[in-house]
């Protein structure tokens, strides 16, 4: 297996510039993802049962729909004037794979399904705390919502910072499934530079990409990304532990009196 390949010409930019994509495409994913799941979390907590049952659907429903599914399903039933109308005008700085006319199928996907799971989470994460907690900031006199705002969410949002980054490492991961949908992402551009690699009629020089090298390229880069993603979540982790540790105080000496 060979790996000639990396230094020769611009083999490895070329891989690097499309995996730069898939992580545009997993930030832009992750923070709709968030602002969805949270509000949806709360709703599933609601008293109120239409809102809650509208809730739960919508979790059951795209939690357990596959993913390359929901892609390749939206790809083709999303209107021919809304996908049209993006890649006629999407901002010019951003790149082509961005302003392609499926890519707002293949960001709505990963942001129906990931919401679904992070609204979990973030569900979890509350109930997780004391009821105490809420009982004592409704002693206090506060609204439903200021106790949410001010007491449970703050406690809440450090318990689900592992499970919500690992949620995240996925999403990151399922970025790959785009390409099935014709976004030329790091994938899609692997088998690319593997096909033309070493041909001079498309390009290529004389040194060949084995498919496999170029995939564990490929593979070492999500790697990395998501190894820094899990060092930020446990350095988080520890800070919030820090941040609310307490000394014990230390135990008081009797006086004794001389005999």
């Amino acid at each position: 297996m060979s790996f000639e390949w990396v230094w020769t010409d611009n083999n490895l930019r070329f891989l690097a510039e499309a995996f730069l994509i898939n992580f545009e495409i997993a930030l832009i994913a992750m923070v709709l993802a968030l602002a969805v799941g949270l509000p949806l979390a709360l709703m599933s907590l609601s008293t109120i049962a239409p809102v809650r049952l509208a809730a739960k659907l919508w979790v059951d429903v795209f939690r357990n729909l596959p993913l390359i599914l929901m892609i390749l399903f939206l790809a083709l039933q999303m209107p021919e004037s809304l996908k049209s109308g993006w890649q006629d005008n999407a901002p010019g700085f951003l790149p082509d794979a961005l302003r392609s006319q499926f890519i707002l199928a293949g960001i709505t996907g990963l942001v129906l399904y990931n919401s679904a799971v992070l609204a979990e989470v973030f569900r979890a994460g509350i109930l997780s705390l004391a009821k105490g907690q809420q009982e004592a900031a409704a002693a206090l006199g506060m609204t439903y919502g200021q106790q949410m705002r001010l007491v449970v969410l703050p406690q809440g949002l450090r318990r689900m910072v592992p499970a919500t980054v690992s949620q995240l490492i996925t999403l990151n991961k399922d970025t790959t499934l785009v390409s099935i949908i014709a976004i030329q992402e790091v994938v899609r551009s692997g088998r690319i530079l593997s096909g033309t690699a070493g041909n001079p009629f498309s390009g290529g020089g004389d040194v060949q990409a084995p498919i496999l090298s170029v995939m564990i390229v490929i593979g070492l880069m999500f790697v990395a990304v998501n190894l820094t993603l899990s060092r930020l979540s446990r350095r988080l982790e520890e800070r919030g532990a820090e941040r609310t540790a307490t000394t014990p105080a230390a135990p008081a000496v009797a006086e004794t009196a001389p005999a």
